[in-house]
């Protein structure tokens, strides 16, 4: 099946409105006139331009009213001379254009391009209402094409949608070769050249948006210099993110790299041992595709680092969801705000989406403090979450298990739950190594060792800070910095998990026999 047959197969469904929400308007209109043409039925479009007019107006057939106006001759999408488009006087506006088809209108299509605008008025309201009880006795359809198009429930029962399809994997390689076609024709035959890895990376990342926005981001990629390389990449993922934001995301492209997180041997396994699935490159009989894991544990112990990382070493866009972004005074907004999210998320695929503090945007009191906004919030995640198809790998963090409703811990939520405790002996060696390198300090210098037993109970965000304060202290004493400076400095801190030892140990129990720990 393809976008002609579906359509045709809706509008043979009786159904007097169709809405079909759509930037790509020249497409949406020749796929509309072929599918009339194709089933012989009158054409009609009208736009606040134009006005109403017939496309495929032949002069066999009847006309019940003489306002129509030669124009020209009309060449259709088909590439068959139909007759002349002919102009009906007078209704540029929506609402004569609607009354002209209530009382005149010949059985067959009319795309209204513009109609979105206007739909607040009753008037409109009820002629479209008209239109739709008349059907039985005159076949009009309304096709009403929007970016984006709600319907009152009295009128949203009269219509189907239709959606046109995305371009896959194939269709994108084929636009891409055609690009790339265009260019050596508009450049003396020079081809565009550049890395395996960043053409690979491009057709993965045009996957989920429309054949136009697909073609205008491969000319972005190459049109400066004929070379595709990571950073044109970074372009085309940053325009892709606009072209579909809707201020709840925050898209990050550098994320981060696995060696640059201390520990966390297990969950860098487990990581290693599913992104094959995840890519596509190796299809494993009975293997679904991983969809996600939830990080618990100590304030500063390195989760958030974590599902950056995994974005960073799986080659993926990192999206952040906002929570506060999300919510709305008015009621519904709120969901559909979420909804439009999670649909972002997954136009973006592949990609990793990020819940931070995944508790704070969740209640467990039954959502009374809200007004069941939260609990509504929740059932719309759940949904989501079960029902998706779209490779957007889901990395949630939460440091407060007790705010997490039981609903999101249930197994099968996530493919696994992993503990981020504090870090072990030799994990905190290793992320003293990371910090002192990311300052251009030779780690050799420095007993590791000793830092490491100096640092027990610190967490990853302790050392980093622990290491910066020393190096405050060796400035101002004029010194290079050494291993003692920063163990004087550890001796004057109170770790969190000195701090809190109440909350720090529960949760620590909490987490022994219920999750898989990270390191």
């Amino acid at each position: 099946m393809d976008d002609l047959n579906d359509l045709r197969l809706v509008l043979r469904s009786r159904f007097p409105l169709v809405i079909v929400e759509s930037h790509e308007e020249a497409k949406v209109r020749k796929l509309v006139q072929k599918a009339a043409s194709a089933d012989e039925l009158a054409f009609f479009i009208w736009s606040v331009a134009d006005g109403l007019a017939r496309e495929n107006f032949r002069y066999d057939v009847h006309l019940t009213d003489n306002r129509f106006g030669t124009v020209g001759d009309h060449q259709s999408a088909l590439g068959e001379s139909k007759g002349r488009t002919h102009v009906i006087a007078d209704t540029h506006e929506l609402q004569p254009a609607l009354r002209y088809i209530v009382k005149h209108g010949d059985a067959g299509v009319y795309l209204l391009c513009d109609a979105h605008p206007f739909l607040d008025d009753p008037v409109n309201l009820r002629l479209i209402k008209e239109i739709a009880h008349g059907y039985a006795e005159c076949a009009r359809t309304l096709v009403m094409l929007s970016p984006a198009l709600e319907l009152p429930p009295d009128l949203a029962r009269h219509a189907a949608r239709f959606k046109l399809r995305l371009p896959d994997a194939a269709a994108i390689r084929a636009l891409i070769k055609n690009e790339f076609d265009l260019y050596a024709l508009q450049n003396r035959g020079k081809r565009v050249t550049g890395d395996a890895d960043a053409l690979a990376l491009l057709q993965q990342h045009l996957l989920g948006l429309c054949e136009e926005d697909v073609k205008r981001l491969i000319s972005l990629a190459i049109r400066d210099d004929g070379e595709l390389t990571m950073a044109d990449i970074a372009r085309v993922l940053k325009s892709k993110q606009e072209m579909l934001a809707d201020g709840t995301l925050e898209i990050e492209i550098d994320a981060g790299r696995m060696d640059q997180i201390g520990g966390m041997e297990t969950l860098k396994r487990w990581l290693a041992q599913r992104r094959p699935v995840f890519a596509g490159e190796a299809a494993a009989q009975g293997l679904d595709i991983p969809r996600g894991v939830l990080l618990l544990g100590v304030q500063g112990a390195g989760k958030s680092l974590a599902a950056k990382s995994i974005a960073g070493a799986w080659g993926l866009p990192l999206l952040r969801l906002d929570f506060a972004a999300l919510y709305n005074k008015f009621h519904g907004e709120t969901e559909r705000n979420l909804r439009a999210a999670l649909q972002s998320a997954e136009a973006m695929a592949p990609c990793v989406l990020w819940f931070d503090e995944i508790e704070k945007g969740l209640a467990t009191d039954g959502g009374d403090s809200d007004g069941g906004v939260s609990r509504r919030i929740l059932g719309t995640l759940l949904t989501w979450m079960a029902e998706r198809k779209s490779r957007v790998f889901m990395v949630a963090t939460a440091n407060d298990i007790s705010r997490l409703p039981p609903e999101l811990l249930r197994k099968g939520r996530f493919d696994e739950i992993f503990f981020v405790d504090l870090p072990s002996a030799a994990a905190r060696a290793d992320i003293f190594r990371i910090h002192l390198a990311r300052r251009r300090l030779d780690a050799a210098r420095f007993d590791l060792a000793a830092l490491a037993e100096a640092a027990e109970g610190f967490s990853g965000a302790e050392i980093e800070q622990a290491i910066v304060s020393a190096l405050y202290e060796a400035l101002g004493e004029k010194q290079p910095l050494t291993a003692q400076h920063v163990i004087d400095e550890l001796g004057r801190t109170r770790p969190l998990s000195v701090v809190m030892a109440e909350q720090v140990d529960e949760l620590r129990a909490w987490a022994a026999d219920r999750t898989v720990m990270a390191g």
